[in-house]
């Protein structure tokens, strides 16, 4: 059963750069309509969707259980300035977020700490999407210089 979304989260998931095969995160998934439409378009692939609120992150296991038991959605319960890879845990390939204050500016601090964890929880060829742009904006991943 296709997930059913507002025509901006439409949108938002038809901007991103999908691949079948890619390891998507999202951060502030909400009750996880963009992250079930996107288990819905991968194969091979996986999407981690992150929430720091513990009643969005029960509403989406509620709502993915077919993506969930396929392995190709998994969640957390943790905010992104706190987000640590398991060490069996692959890298990301591709980061979204959507209204998520820590990315848009809104907090800087907490926006340096999230662009860290973000840092260490992707590949070197990784790209980060917020909201904000036509209809998204890729933003930089620091890279530290070699």
């Amino acid at each position: 059963m296709a997930t059913r979304l507002s025509s901006r989260l439409a949108r938002i998931v038809e901007a991103l750069p999908l691949e079948p095969h890619l390891r998507v995160l999202e951060i502030g998934c909400g009750p996880g309509a963009a992250a079930r439409a996107i288990a819905d378009q991968l194969t091979t692939g996986h999407i981690l969707a992150i929430d720091r609120s513990t009643t969005a992150i029960d509403q989406l296991k509620k709502r993915s259980t077919e993506q969930r038991r396929s392995g190709r959605l998994s969640t957390r319960h943790v905010a992104v300035e706190d987000l640590i890879l398991a060490d069996d845990e692959e890298p990301f390939d591709l980061v979204f977020a959507v209204r998520v204050g820590v990315l848009d500016g809104r907090h800087p601090q907490a926006g340096q700490a999230a662009l860290q964890r973000i840092t260490a929880a992707t590949n070197p060829h990784a790209r980060l999407f917020i909201d904000g742009g036509h209809p998204l904006r890729e933003l930089p991943i620091p890279r530290p210089h070699l």
